[in-house]
């Protein structure tokens, strides 16, 4: 089945971020000028998605604001005819924004639950905000959907980390003897303690789900964290559905951390051909200082 729709859960409090998200939603902190979650977005949009629905809390609703027109913004640089200035802030021509509002935060499986009515019976894809890839090539949700086309069941794009990282993911078990580099799955624990970790094969913030995912999230009891998990869900899913891992060639960025983020920011910074040379002088010149 053609991946047509999108999920992005995007309503946490971002206590990582305190205190700018104190009153701003993290999604919208830029990697040089343009949102994190415009990334991400542009990444849905770029591997064929049409449909895309955000997940928001209600202290989120500048989300909303971002991603539809400012009318007034757009006469202001008419009349002053910066065009380039203004083909920035063009809402995506065919593609449609739906959002849905969680109440309470009570972990990824409940937000997707939330996204029940807009996927109705078919799969789709969920890309968590604390993930960017970057690849030249072919965006990191465009590969799931080509693994999804050839093996039917859930994905999962994966990472390789290190042991003493394992408490930090969602950690698969692949069936033994395979070749890969699309592993079946036995099982999948949620952040487990390092000694007690089956693989060192973890989830890293893109899914392809069939529709069949949201009776198990419906019955899904709170786990680690007291949170309702999408992993908890994924694991149960496997006495009717198979689930695969795939270990994505696009480059992640962790941006839900402080390190990920300023990462991002440089390696993003030093591909654009305005900022290279500054961004290289300037870390020249760190360099001297150390």
């Amino acid at each position: 089945m053609q991946i047509k729709k999108a999920v992005i859960p995007a309503a946490g409090f971002g206590t990582r971020f305190l205190p700018f998200t104190k009153a701003s939603a993290k999604e919208l902190l830029p990697i040089i000028d343009r949102p994190a979650l415009d990334y991400i977005v542009r990444e849905a949009i770029d591997s064929g998605i049409k449909e895309i629905l955000i997940i928001i809390s209600p202290l989120k609703e500048e989300i909303k604001k971002y991603f539809g027109r400012n009318i007034e913004l757009e006469e202001f640089l008419t009349e002053r005819k910066n065009f380039e200035a203004l083909d920035l802030i063009k809402p995506y021509e065919g593609v449609k924004i739906e959002y849905v509002i969680q109440y309470e935060q009570l972990g990824l499986g409940h937000a997707i639950l939330h996204a029940k009515e807009f996927t109705k019976d078919e799969p789709f894809a969920v890309l968590l905000g604390d993930d960017i890839f970057y690849s030249d090539t072919k965006p990191a949700t465009k590969e799931l959907i080509e693994v999804f086309n050839k093996y039917d069941g859930h994905i999962l794009s994966t990472m390789t980390v290190a042991l003493e990282n394992t408490n930090r993911y969602g950690i698969c078990m692949p069936k033994p003897n395979q070749k890969g580099p699309v592993f079946e799955l036995l099982s999948i624990v949620e952040k487990p303690d390092p000694s007690e970790a089956p693989s060192q094969i973890a989830t890293n913030g893109r899914y392809i789900l069939k529709p069949s995912i949201y009776k198990y999230l419906e019955v899904q009891e709170k786990g680690t964290g007291g949170e309702i998990q999408l992993t908890d869900a994924i694991l149960n899913s496997m006495e009717e559905e198979k689930v695969f891992s795939y270990d994505v060639k696009a480059k992640r960025y962790d941006v839900g951390s402080k390190e990920g983020y300023v990462h991002a920011t440089i390696d993003f910074a030093l591909r654009r051909d305005d900022l290279r040379e500054h961004i290289l002088k300037i870390i020249k010149e760190l360099n001297t200082l150390l």
